[in-house]
């Protein structure tokens, strides 16, 4: 059965608590504005978490620990949809990871999360004990304990630091030169203030939770380097997740019914957003793709009737791969392309390329 609360009725410390002292199993989904979380129990100990947050992917996790670059994620993200493997299968595969470094990487970005949950100050959950997650190689196990203490430490920090910044969209000036700062990351947080950026924009962009962002600001500021300056009033970084999502969504929607310049235009603001999102990279390439694969569609007569140029022994000299096998196999000569798409289990925009490549080799003419 589910349980099913509010965190301002049912405090995160008694959730986390109940959960421990009866050992439960089972998944726990988080939700606040546009963010889910899901973390999967066991035994009373959290194996693994999920968040749709892009600050809190263990893909962004591996680059801002220096594990990995920005490009080798991309590229390893794209090889992920064409394996079907785990993102981190394909790091370990390919030599940029080793098992050790993602284990650890998937520890403390699991910790983050819970951390994270201390700090809001609403939301929703619903624990479900119907289907409890499976033993799996990358459990985790993490105690509850140490994690609720850091917790405790955590809100009472959080409330002081509300105080002094009590919006994520405020933006902050230079008072003195940043060239002094050596720490990577003061420096990174300094750049994006200098460049205009709200707390929330400085936080998604150098991929930090809103806590660690803001402990790094409260110091560039005690240090002289920054001072509160205004608030951005309807920033859209305010709510970055549910932003970046819609314009996710819409960007998708429009790439599939082919308006490509609408879909193109969804993705660059995303990254106008969020120069990062792993997502946003993704749909460009699928854009080129589609414009691709629909102009080579253009260039195929629906009406014209593919003839064989080779004879099978010369066909049996050529390589092809499964798919231009069976549209060859369904050449006779006599049906056009327009039936041919028909008892072709392929996407149309597939088969035409295919036909196109067959016409590019002079395997086949069109009459």
């Amino acid at each position: 059965m589910s349980f099913v609360g509010d965190l301002h009725t049912f405090d995160l410390f008694d959730l986390l608590g109940w959960l421990m002292g009866r050992k439960k199993a089972g998944v726990l989904h988080m939700t606040r504005r546009s963010t889910q979380k899901r973390l999967a129990f066991r035994d009373g100990t959290v194996q693994w978490t999920s968040s749709n947050d892009p600050r809190e992917t263990i893909g962004q996790a591996l680059v801002r620990d220096r594990l990995i670059t920005e490009e080798t994620l991309f590229r390893a993200l794209l090889k992920q949809e064409t394996d079907k493997r785990r993102l981190g299968e394909v790091l370990i595969a390919d030599g940029y990871l080793t098992e050790p470094q993602l284990m650890k990487t998937l520890r403390s970005n699991a910790e983050a999360h819970l951390y994270d949950l201390f700090l809001w100050g609403d939301g929703r959950f619903e624990f479900d004990d119907e289907r409890p997650p499976a033993p799996g190689p990358s459990d985790l196990g993490i105690e509850l304990k140490p994690v609720v203490e850091e917790g405790r430490h955590r809100r009472d920090l959080w409330s002081q630091l509300r105080r002094r910044f009590p919006s994520n969209e405020i933006t902050f000036r230079l008072t003195a030169d940043p060239v002094s700062l050596t720490n990577p990351a003061r420096r990174q947080v300094a750049d994006l203030a200098a460049w205009g950026k709200t707390l929330a924009g400085i936080s998604l962009e150098s991929r930090r939770s809103e806590y660690e962002t803001t402990l790094l600001l409260a110091g560039l500021c005690d240090d002289g380097i920054l001072a509160a300056d205004r608030l951005e009033s309807g920033a859209p970084e305010a709510d970055p997740v549910g932003i970046i999502l819609t314009l996710l969504e819409g960007a998708q929607m429009r790439l599939k019914e082919g308006r490509f310049d609408a879909a193109f235009e969804a993705y660059e603001k995303v990254l106008a957003l969020d120069g990062l999102n792993q997502s946003a990279k993704k749909g460009l390439v699928a854009v080129a793709e589609a414009r691709r694969k629909a102009k080579t569609a253009k260039k195929i007569p629906l009406e014209k009737v593919p003839v064989l140029r080779l004879t099978a022994m010369a066909l049996a000299q050529q390589q092809f791969d499964p798919q231009e096998g069976f549209v060859l196999s369904r050449v006779n000569g006599q049906w056009d392309i327009r039936s041919l798409l028909k008892v072709c289990p392929m996407p149309e925009e597939d088969v035409l390329l295919i036909f196109s490549r067959l016409l590019d080799r002079q395997v086949i003419e069109l009459r």
